[in-house]
């Protein structure tokens, strides 16, 4: 019996996944958060297998949570569940730990399949991350210029181009007003943009932003 932890921030959500593995006879939920606090505390009991996580968590971003949770259990593998598409956070999830990513929009079958696979010690990888992997494997000069941001850069780069401003970044960032403005200006220089619009084309052009139908 493979012992699954869940950690999303909609109750609807877990209880969807809940009702999932009740229907698969080698799964179980063993343990559920609603934010990161939730999950660092009660992932200290020590009686899952897998996690998966979303990588929208309120407080601490998922991809902070990927790292301590990992630091804090390395043997512990983890599975992002996400509603934004591969190319805005499946390589930085790799590379914070994660082994496995699949998007909320997956059937119950490739999720299952996912969970046991990265359960069992396997990665869960599509073809298109594997081939945004192997870009990334050439020189920094080749890589697209949004993959060259730090974490927190890009945290900043998606909030710009959905149109929230330096203020409303820093409150939902804890960052200053000051900082704001100094990630981006960095952003720019890394991406060779001169103004906010420049970015939210580049967003839209590379897929990295959600536009209403």
């Amino acid at each position: 019996m493979t012992r699954v932890f869940l950690a999303d921030d909609h109750s609807i959500i877990r209880d969807g996944l809940k009702q999932i593995m009740a229907e698969t006879e080698d799964l179980r939920v063993t343990g559920e958060a609603a934010n990161g606090h939730e999950l660092l505390e009660r992932l200290r009991g020590g009686e899952s297998d897998i996690l998966v996580l979303d990588i929208s968590m309120p407080g601490k971003s998922g991809l902070e949570l990927i790292k301590l949770v990992h630091h804090e259990h390395p043997r512990l593998p983890i599975l992002i569940l996400s509603m934004h598409h591969e190319d805005q956070y499946a390589l930085r999830a790799f590379r914070a730990g994660a082994a496995g990513y699949i998007t909320k929009e997956s059937d119950a079958d490739l999720l299952v399949a996912a969970i046991r696979k990265v359960a069992a010690g396997g990665i869960q990888i599509s073809p298109h991350v594997a081939e945004l992997m192997a870009r990334q494997m050439g020189t920094e000069s080749e890589a697209l210029p949004h993959t060259l941001l730090s974490n927190r850069e890009y945290q900043v780069f998606e909030m710009l181009v959905s149109g929230r401003g330096p203020s409303e970044i820093g409150v939902a960032l804890s960052l200053s007003v000051k900082t704001v403005s100094t990630h981006k200006t960095r952003i720019m220089q890394k991406m060779g943009l001169a103004t906010t619009s420049d970015l939210v084309r580049y967003a839209i052009a590379h897929d990295l932003i959600s536009l209403p139908d």
